[in-house]
Formats: structure tokens, sequence, C-alpha cells
């Protein structure tokens, strides 16, 4: 059968064999902000996944703009090295295109991984002060941040500039600039922890102005052959805070400072948000923004069956479709996927015996 999910995908100067992405996930497992073995394994065997595109995880920009002190970072020569180090495997054994995520924690940065609790990090166990548009903590038991002066926003401006010129030489072919989940960029542009009184709060306007002049930096140090995209927030889920109208306005200033595509997420700001999650929960804002936008899309969020996907994509709700989690649980979801919706795929010569027509005996089971 012919598949809209399988077929080529154009951004700038990268052809893309299929709209599959593997979403950016965390791993909380470096050291310094060094990636080493762990992501050595981890991508290539995400590269081998059948996804055309895989995006590594959000990596910080500056030492505090990790989220934990186990977060990769691109701030240095050394974490610049530890990357040289694992791509030269990944595309040595795998067939994905590679992006990288590059973000700034913010207010919810010097934090603990998710399995030792999520709470702050105190100075003595290796913590740092956080940073915010606004000194508004994200709970009452986390660290409040300074709020930014021009100064310090023209620093982080600078480092997403100087990561995205060490992202450019290590060769990544995709940039994402993260902007949601209310990690920095993403807290600048929501009314529900910008209180500035400043040309960079207030009016929504004001409160996209800084993200898009880091948006703007980043595209400007991005070779012009290579796509960048911008994770964003479709909506906040908290009264009083970021809508999907917001999202659309938002995403039509990204693509006017050159942001070739954004990923429609949501969430994340406020602990009071009310998130109605159900599968593909969030495809309906990433739809609408595609559309009132005239921005490509990838929708992101509990997509887990291969109709499912090639629905998001065939209906026009989406240019692709990203998947975390279900990834992380079926490291060959894009073979299977393929399977489902009768596509023929390349597979790894190592792996062509795996092919299900070479043991027609569990064909079916595969399939389903």
């Amino acid at each position: 059968m012919s598949s809209k999910l399988f077929s080529p995908f154009e951004l700038r100067g990268l052809t893309l064999p299929n709209r599959i992405v593997v979403s950016p996930m965390c791993q909380y497992c470096v050291e310094d902000g060094v990636v080493g073995d762990w992501h050595r394994v981890h991508l290539g065997m995400l590269a081998n996944s059948g996804a055309g595109l895989l995006i590594v995880e959000a990596t910080a920009v500056t030492p505090q703009g990790r989220i934990s002190p186990g977060c990769a970072g691109l701030y240095n020569d050394e974490t610049e090295a530890g990357f040289a180090r694992v791509l030269e495997t990944v595309r040595a054994v795998g067939s994905a295109r590679l992006g990288i995520q590059l973000g700034h924690s913010g207010r919810k940065g010097s934090t603990a991984a998710p399995w030792v609790g999520r709470g702050p990090v105190a100075r003595e166990d290796g913590g740092w002060d956080v940073v915010g548009p606004s000194p508004l903590a994200f709970t009452e038991d986390w660290l409040v941040p300074e709020q930014l002066d021009r100064a310090g926003m023209d620093d982080i401006r600078d480092a997403f500039v100087s990561a995205t010129g060490r992202a450019a030489s290590l060769g990544f072919e995709f940039l994402e600039m993260h902007s949601a989940h209310g990690y920095l960029l993403s807290s600048f542009v929501s009314p529900l922890s910008n209180r500035r009184e400043d040309g960079y709060g207030g009016t929504r306007e004001n409160r996209m102005r800084f993200p898009l002049e880091v948006a703007a930096a980043m595209r400007a140090a991005w070779p012009s052959d290579r796509p960048m995209s911008a994770r964003i927030n479709g909506s906040d889920w908290v009264e009083g805070g970021w809508t999907p109208d917001d999202a659309v306005a938002y995403a039509a200033a990204l693509k006017d400072v050159g942001v070739d595509i954004v990923t429609v997420s949501s969430g994340g700001i406020d602990p009071r948000q009310q998130v109605p999650v159900k599968p593909g929960y969030q495809v309906p804002i990433a739809a609408k923004v595609r559309k009132e936008a005239g921005i490509p899309t990838i929708a992101v969020g509990l997509i887990t069956d291969p109709h499912q996907a090639e629905s998001i994509v065939a209906d026009g709700d989406a240019d692709m479709v990203a998947l975390a989690r279900g990834m992380l649980f079926n490291p060959r979801w894009g073979n299977h996927a393929a399977v489902t919706l009768g596509v023929e795929v390349d597979y790894p010569p190592q792996y062509q015996r795996a092919r299900p027509e070479s043991w027609p005996p569990a064909k079916d089971s595969v399939a389903g």
C-alpha cells in the first residue's frame, strides 16, 4: 500500500526518507555534560529504529542550563569531543539522519533525575543557582530564580549561538531550539512565569521577544542549507496561561525569523496544569498551528500505533510524528510500523534475516 508516513520529506537541503522522528529524551546519566558509553549504545540503537530522523536529547548551552547534573551539554571543548566520539559510532552503525535539541533549563534547572525524585539539588550536592524571566519558583519547594537582566540575556543568547556553531561542526543535520515544557525560553513566553515590566514582559509580543532573538541568532549561525526547528508549547493547560492561539502567533513569528518547522508539545510550566492525556492529545493543536501559522509541524504525545501515525500525516494534521516512550519500549518501531502498513523498507545487512517474509510463521504476530 501507499503510505504517507513512509513518504520522503524535504526541509531545506535535507531529505528524510520518512516522516518518523525519534523525539529527544533526557537520559540523566552524563558526567559534567560529557556524553559517553550510554549514549553510544542508546543512540546507536535508536539510529536503527526505522525512523528517518533521530534528535538527540535536550542539550544545555551552559553548565547552568542543564536540567540535572546528569544532563548533556555542548558548551566547551570537552562536551563537543564527547559528542564527536559518540557520533562516530552512531554514524557507523545507524541509518537515521541526526539532529540535536539545544536548550536552557531556566528555573527548572538544578534538579534531580526523575528516579531520584525530581526535587532541587543543593549546591553541596552539585547543584547551582537558577535564572528566569522573573523571580518566581516553579513550586514553593523549588529554587527561586534570579531575574535575568539584559547582560544575562545576552550571555545566554550568545551561548545558544556558540552551541549552534559546535553542533554544525559536529555535522548535525537538523537543529531544534527547546522552547517548551517550562524551561527558560518557554518561561519567557508564558504569562504564568513571566511577570516582567520591561520590554520583555506584559504583552504576548514582549514575552516572545527574547526567544525570538535567540531563534534569529541561532538561525544566522546555522548553515543555510540545514533545517532548524523549535519545540513549542501548544498550551499551558492552566487558566490564564499560554493557549493554542498564542502558539499560532509564536509559530508564525518563528517562521518569520527562519525556523522551518515546529514541534508542538504542551505543559510543564505550572504544577496546576490539567492535561487531558489520551492518545494523540496534542495533535489538534499541531493541526491548528500548521493551518493557521502556515508552517510545517511535528506532532508528539502518546503516538504509539502505526495506523494512528499514518492518519495524522495523511489527514494533514502534521507533517511528521515524533515518538519518545514508544521508541524506548520498542526500538524497532519504525520497522514494525512498515510491516503493519504494508511498506517495504531497508534493513541493515546484519538484520536482513529478521524480515517477516523470511520467516512466514511469525509474520502475523510481527505485524500485529
